[in-house]
């Protein structure tokens, strides 16, 4: 198993991790909305607890899991994943609203395409924006892979 795994280009297995952690704060945001309107929250107190839970969850596990980012927390980080969260969704809005400028409404279509860019863009902005680090993290990362039940 681990030989398939060494085949597989360390870009996507990382990009099957970021989509774990989706689905993963996706169930956790769904359920928050969901126990929110039970409690009377409301839709939009609701919806944007669910989406604060989500994006808290999916920011550590993110950091941790998919991108190997250890060590303690900083605020630039999560600032800059929150703008990351913010251009993605901004992206998705985008489509949502020109699609319905458009004379297309509610078409399930239309957010499956805004849901693949806001997907694409907040991994991309992730990758390459947020979880950014020093040269010695990615060697620690490769050094973590070959060896897993190694201790760092």
């Amino acid at each position: 198993m681990d030989r398939m795994w060494s085949a597989v280009p360390a870009g996507f297995s990382r990009m099957l991790r970021f989509g774990a952690v989706g689905l993963l704060n996706t169930a956790l945001g769904y359920c928050l909305i969901l126990a929110g309107l039970k409690l009377g929250l409301g839709d939009i107190a609701a919806n944007m607890t669910g989406y604060a839970g989500g994006l808290v969850l999916g920011f550590f596990l993110n950091r941790r899991w998919t991108f190997g980012r250890a060590g303690g927390f900083r605020s630039g980080t999560a600032v800059r994943y929150a703008l990351a969260f913010v251009v993605a969704y901004t992206a998705n809005l985008t489509i949502v609203v020109a699609s319905m400028s458009a004379g297309i409404v509610e078409n399930p279509f239309v957010h499956l395409a805004g849901n693949c860019l806001y997907s694409a863009l907040f991994y991309l902005g992730s990758a390459r924006f947020v979880f950014v680090g020093a040269a010695k993290d990615t060697v620690l990362i490769a050094i973590d892979m070959k060896s897993p039940g190694a201790a760092t």
